[in-house]
Parts: structure tokens; C-alpha cells; sequence
């Protein structure tokens, strides 16, 4: 395969694109081939079995592409999705979960929070993660209707002000030092979060880790692109315009069925 090939990355909308900044800052000559499925989100309320075919219809558009390397940027796909997605195709795949470990080998409380879709805290993969930290209080809360506001272009709403001081307040009072957030769209709540917390309590993403190992595996196997101007492709199944919002209309989002 050549290494001049685009990383293909895909999600349950536009919440990957925190995923695909960090890649591209972290290797900017890389070509990127970007899919937002938002027409399903979320996909934390669906059963694996929907996680699965909607992760395989996305991966399989992705190879069309000729994709060297495929970035599962959604919590809950790879949490549910990404053992099946290795065991049918032959190239790599980078996932993402809730960064559980930093945040309970660094917490001085003894007790972090985690903000993540129902899918990724019911997962098989995820409680195994939470398993190995049995000293560590976690307080879990489901994000319910985050997602759909990001994707409704509403990040600064008075519902999701509301929303966030529900969710928080409670991991407030429970003495958390450590905020994880365990899906991709969430990055892009930072602020508003931070507005919430108190400033002992510090907020965990997953995305310079992924970008890291992307670049890892790249680097060991098909190797980077370092030459020449990234093409970076972006296209979704719903409204362009929420997405082109979120990359601050620096490039073109291409609308089309997949």
C-alpha cells in the first residue's frame, strides 16, 4: 500500500473532527478522508448489532477510498465495534476509548467521573477497562442528549448549559478530580465545562493519545507521509453546514449518501 494514501477516519457525526485536529497537528502532510454518519447518531443509544453494521458500511466506504489506516474516532464504535472490524479486514485500525488510566493513576481524590453514551458504558470492552481500578471510585454518567445538540449546531444553548450543570454537579459533589470524557464529541464542550468545574478538577480527551499511536503504527508499518500538501476530505450523510461550523468553514464539507 502506498504511504501517500489518506488516513481514513469516521464517526457517528461530527464530534471525531477533535480526533482528526489532533492528527493533523500532529502530522500535517498526512492526507485525511473524513465520514460523519451523523444522519444515525448517536450512536450510543443503538445495540451492538446496529454499532457493528454501521461501523462495517462506514470502514467498507473508507476502503473504497483506498485508506491505508482507518481511525475509529468514536468511543462507542470501538468499544463495540472495533474486535469485529479487526477480525474482517487486513488494515490497521486506531480506537478510541475513555482515558480511564491517566486519570485514576494521577487522581489524588481517589475518584474520577466519567461523561460517555450509554453504548460506551455498557460495553464489554469498557468495564473490563474499569475492572483494573478497583481502588479507584468512578462515578459514570450518561450523556443523554449532548450528542444531538452538538449535531443541532446548539453547543452554546441554555439546554446544554442546563444539561452540563445536571451532569456535573453531581461528580462535583462526589469529591472527582479527574473528568473523563469518554466520546468524541465532547472535546468540543470543553469550555462550557470549564465553566462548571472547579479548577482542582482537571478534563481527560482521548485525542492526542489516538493521534499519537496513529502516527505509531503508521511509522512501524506502511509508514508517514511527509511530503507534498495534505488533501483533506471531509463528508457527512446530513446538514454540511453544522460541520463546516466546527472546522470554521476552512474547508469544504461534501454532502452525500453512504
Amino acid at each position: 500500500m502506498d504511504n501517500k494514501n489518506a488516513i481514513g477516519l469516521f464517526d457517528s457525526g461530527i464530534g471525531g473532527t477533535s480526533i482528526w485536529q489532533a492528527i493533523h497537528q500532529l502530522m500535517p502532510n498526512e492526507n485525511t478522508i473524513y465520514l460523519a454518519d451523523s444522519k444515525n447518531a448517536p450512536y450510543g443509544q443503538k445495540s451492538k448489532d446496529e454499532i457493528i453494521a454501521l461501523s462495517i458500511k462506514n470502514t467498507e466506504y473508507l476502503l473504497e477510498k483506498n485508506c491505508k489506516i482507518i481511525v475509529v474516532a468514536c468511543n462507542t464504535a470501538t468499544t463495540n465495534a472495533i474486535k469485529e472490524l479487526r477480525n474482517k479486514y487486513d488494515v490497521p485500525f486506531i480506537g478510541i476509548e475513555p482515558a480511564i488510566k491517566p486519570a485514576a493513576n494521577n487522581s489524588k481524590t481517589q475518584t474520577i467521573g466519567i461523561l460517555a453514551t450509554k453504548g460506551t458504558l455498557s460495553s464489554e470492552l469498557f468495564n473490563k477497562a474499569v475492572e483494573l481500578y478497583q481502588d479507584t471510585q468512578i462515578v459514570e454518567q450518561v450523556g443523554h442528549g449532548l450528542v444531538e445538540l452538538i449535531e443541532n449546531g446548539r453547543i452554546n444553548s441554555k439546554e446544554m448549559t442546563e444539561l452540563l450543570h445536571s451532569y456535573l454537579n453531581p461528580m462535583i459533589e462526589a469529591n472527582i478530580d479527574y473528568l473523563v470524557l469518554g466520546c468524541s464529541h465532547y472535546p468540543y464542550l470543553i469550555p462550557q465545562i470549564k465553566e462548571i468545574l472547579p479548577e482542582n478538577i482537571s478534563i481527560i480527551d482521548s485525542g492526542e493519545a489516538v493521534a499519537r499511536q496513529t502516527q505509531k503504527v503508521l511509522s512501524d508499518t506502511i509508514g508517514l507521509n511527509t511530503t507534498g500538501n495534505a488533501i483533506n476530505l471531509f463528508y457527512t450523510n446530513a446538514n454540511p453546514k453544522v460541520m463546516s461550523d466546527i472546522l470554521e468553514n476552512k474547508y469544504e464539507v461534501i454532502q452525500k449518501e453512504f
